[in-house]
């Protein structure tokens, strides 16, 4: 009845007469209208405008000088406050020092430090190779990750630390080590070590870590690790997911005083090592093939990103980042006037 009442409003804001409704069907619109109709249904809304967000976040080279706050969702928002993580530390030095993405919320950076410090003390962990965090003022990034964006995940490479200082180059060039067996369904066990269960139950300990993401054969191994009757709480927060066999990908609740940050939804409550686990060996065992490849998905814009993103933009020495302002539409007799004014 909605769309008899629609054409019945066209046909009259046409001009044109409209048949009363009748229980028997809708009413008849003449053949001249029809494309005027099928115009009006089909017109779009018209999609933001704008460079792509990656691209105004990916120049900002410093932190914004606020409050420190996660704003938005991990793949939909921004940083305030960012903290850096020192690319050297007493049990851990950052990697891919070109990306500047050693950023996060201090509390993150400071449970990286602690990870690092407690595993090399307890667990025998020589120290931690940090990888991509997020950037000074987080939101999308110009490569790479889809997440990452409100300073409240860090990657953190298999790969143990070596006993001396790497150089700029070095941090650069060196490749992380996958942990995967040629079948990919299981891990390969010359360099897969009962200290990489160690240091990944420590991280799950943690009462700020939401979860924890590895590739299911690495999920299978810590699963067949754990003892079947005794402490297997830990293993609940680490998650199967694609790709993750080089490093572990660490992930944070919303901080407090983060009011705009958003929550993910609840983990099922189980170890993750049933059916869970089960669906995603089928997965990497039988992967689905792709699809044709479609046209590019536009990058988000600034004003798809939360509100407060413009703030965190706009402030401090990098304020000269920051989406352009709308062109004024040009008030054609404002021009006349004033010219005839001048003459």
């Amino acid at each position: 009845m909605r769309l008899v009442a629609l054409m019945c409003s066209l046909a009259l804001a046409l001009g044109c007469p409209a048949l009363v409704a009748q229980d028997s069907g809708p009413v008849p619109i003449p053949v001249a209208q029809t494309k005027e109709v099928k115009q009006v249904a089909k017109k779009k809304v018209a999609k933001p405008a704008g460079p792509p967000a990656k691209e105004l976040f990916g120049a900002a080279k410093s932190p914004a000088p606020l409050a420190a706050r996660a704003i938005g969702f991990y793949a939909k928002g921004c940083l305030a406050g960012a903290a850096a993580l020192p690319v050297d530390g007493p049990a851990w030095q950052a990697m891919r020092l070109s990306r500047n993405r050693n950023w996060g919320h201090p509390e993150l950076i400071a449970l990286v430090e602690k990870l690092a410090t407690d595993a090399k003390q307890n667990d025998g962990w020589p120290g931690l190779l940090v990888g991509d965090i997020s950037q000074p003022r987080g939101g999308p990034m110009l490569t790479g990750h889809a997440s990452h964006q409100v300073g409240l995940d860090a990657d953190i490479w298999l790969t143990p630390m070596p006993d001396r200082r790497l150089s700029e180059k070095e941090r650069e060039d060196l490749s992380a080590t996958s942990m995967l067996a040629e079948d990919r369904l299981s891990v390969d066990p010359k360099v897969w070590t009962d200290a990489h269960v160690h240091l990944l139950k420590r991280a799950a300990s943690y009462a700020g870590v939401e979860r924890i993401f590895v590739h299911p054969a690495i999920k299978k191994a810590l699963c067949e690790a754990a003892p079947k009757d005794g402490d297997r709480a830990w293993l609940h927060k680490v998650r199967a997911y694609w790709g993750h066999h080089y490093h572990f990908h660490v992930r944070i609740a919303c901080p407090k005083g983060s009011g705009n940050c958003e929550a993910q939804p609840a983990l099922p409550n189980d170890d993750g090592c049933g059916k869970e686990l089960a669906h995603w060996m089928a997965l990497i065992k039988a992967p689905p093939k792709p699809g044709p490849p479609g046209p590019p998905k536009p990058g988000l814009t600034l004003a798809q990103l939360p509100g407060e993103c413009r703030a965190v933009l706009s402030s401090g020495t990098d304020a000269q980042i920051s989406a352009p302002a709308p062109v004024a539409k040009l008030d054609k007799k404002a021009v006349a006037k004033k010219a005839a004014a001048t003459k």
